[in-house]
């Protein structure tokens, strides 16, 4: 019977856009409406500004990871031309080179011998891409998906925010913002880890205590400035 077994490393990619993308775009969103709501500012500018910051917001975080990723699948590519080359120029060396990775892992000089064999006639490459330089296809660069993740997860990030401050009325509006913000930090933090295997309290609160450190002083710079001017 096969066996079929789901790591969590195989989410590293996209889960690590994601995660970054919602949450840039919720506490940045929520940061600055929080700042313009001490500053004074009306129900127009705030829904303007909240709008520009999701647009920009999204975009650039689209282009960021884009750019950031792209260079990481260039440096892979790189290794797979360099690899390839090498074992076209010295498959000797390279078989050698094989086989003191596996004697390093525990397998004595015939068996790496033999399995270094065996996978050199099987798929060279291969071998030498996944045990000497780690490669792995289910972890490898992907930048439109890292893009194209970053800018969704932005724009959901930033839009809970946003209504809540389109949605409720002025006397409310500074309390619903924060309470939502604050919740909403939190679920993502524990959602975020529980998908990483990792603790979701740990989580929660990590992403939490970072965006309420966000909007304290996001708020004090808009009373002061919306004081001063």
């Amino acid at each position: 019977m096969s066996h079929n077994e789901v790591h969590r490393s195989s989410r590293a990619g996209w889960l690590r856009a994601a995660v970054l993308g919602a949450d840039d775009g919720l506490v940045s969103t929520a940061a600055l409406l929080v700042g313009l709501v001490a500053a004074g500012a009306a129900k127009t500018a705030l829904m303007t500004a909240g709008a520009a910051a999701l647009t920009a917001g999204a975009l650039s975080m689209a282009i960021g990871e884009y750019v950031s990723v792209s260079a990481q699948s260039d440096a892979e590519k790189a290794d797979v031309k360099k690899e390839a080359s090498e074992l076209a120029q010295e498959p000797q060396q390279e078989h050698a080179e094989l086989v003191a990775i596996y004697e390093a892992r525990g397998l004595s000089r015939e068996l790496a011998t033999e399995v270094a064999t065996a996978l050199h006639a099987h798929d060279a490459l291969g071998a030498h891409l996944r045990d000497e330089l780690g490669h792995d296809e289910r972890t490898r660069a992907r930048p439109v998906q890292a893009a194209s993740v970053s800018a969704v997860s932005f724009a959901v990030g930033s839009i809970l925010p946003l209504l809540s401050v389109g949605l409720t009325p002025s006397s409310l509006r500074i309390a619903v913002l924060v309470f939502v913000t604050i919740v909403s930090m939190c679920v993502l933090g524990g959602f975020g880890a529980q998908l990483g295997g990792a603790s979701a309290l740990r989580g929660a609160l990590r992403v939490g205590i970072g965006g309420c450190l966000a909007l304290a002083i996001t708020y004090g710079v808009g009373l002061a400035l919306g004081a001063t001017v």
